[in-house]
């Protein structure tokens, strides 16, 4: 399965840093299996230094509402019109801080599918959550409404990420990770969706990429933090295309 290494830039950067990363990343990492994830308002320059490239660009979040009076959201068709490929739906930065359900996730990851785009959900579980044991649960009751959502006709990303390894400097170990995305997957296949690409996004880093990128069930990255480097970032994705 190919893999995907997906750089979420959340809200860095100004202007001028930004268009410089997408340089580099399109002078460095030019690959087919690379996604940039900028600041909504730097997106349409971004596309237009990637435009001759084969990095895709990607959007943090839409709305799951078509056209209309919205008032600050960005529709489906407004993120295929400035060169998205890719939709993050469900972040866990979202879930939380916007109070965005499960149900509302399944909704936007329909409406990028079905504009064309490709949703990458996110779902992960919070600390207590696992050492409650109750990760897969919770995992599953993320994932299941949108599995529904879309049903076996519609592609979509899935990217595990602990909630508990976002931003906090912990790391789940491989063996973790590992054993996650093995249950994700067999929730893909028994819904259909056994080729679903599983990305781990759980401050992944130039450190520990090699080790989750030889995990069977980890198929590529969402990567935080070390994608706002150039350095990190291609040593990232340089881990991850050589256990393709």
């Amino acid at each position: 399965m190919n893999t995907l290494i997906a750089g979420n830039w959340k809200t860095n950067l100004l202007a001028d840093s930004a268009q410089a990363l997408a340089q580099a990343v399109r002078d460095h990492c030019n690959q087919t299996n690379v996604c940039v994830i900028p600041p909504a308002l730097y997106a349409g320059k971004v596309a237009e230094l990637l435009a001759t490239s084969d990095v895709a660009l990607g959007l943090q979040d839409i709305s799951d509402q078509g056209m209309g009076a919205t008032t600050g959201d960005i529709c489906a068709q407004q993120a295929v019109d400035v060169g998205a490929k890719y939709v993050l739906v469900g972040h866990s930065e979202r879930r939380v801080r916007q109070f965005e359900t499960s149900d509302l996730v399944a909704r936007k990851a329909l409406a990028a599918a079905s504009a064309g785009l490709v949703p990458i959900v996110c779902v992960g579980e919070s600390l207590d959550d696992r050492e409650a044991g109750r990760h897969e649960q919770v995992v599953g009751e993320q994932l299941a409404p949108v599995i529904q959502a879309l049903g076996t006709v519609m592609d979509c990303v899935v990217a595990y990420e602990p909630v508990w390894a976002i931003g906090t400097g912990k790391t789940a170990s491989a063996e973790q990770a590992q054993a996650m995305h093995a249950v994700i997957r067999r929730m893909l296949v028994d819904a259909g969706k056994g080729q679903t690409k599983i990305l781990y996004g759980g401050s992944v880093n130039a450190a520990n990429a090699a080790e989750l990128a030889a995990c069977p069930d980890v198929n590529g990255a969402l990567v935080g933090g070390a994608a706002l480097t150039i350095e990190s970032f291609a040593v990232i994705v340089k881990a991850f295309t050589e256990q393709n």
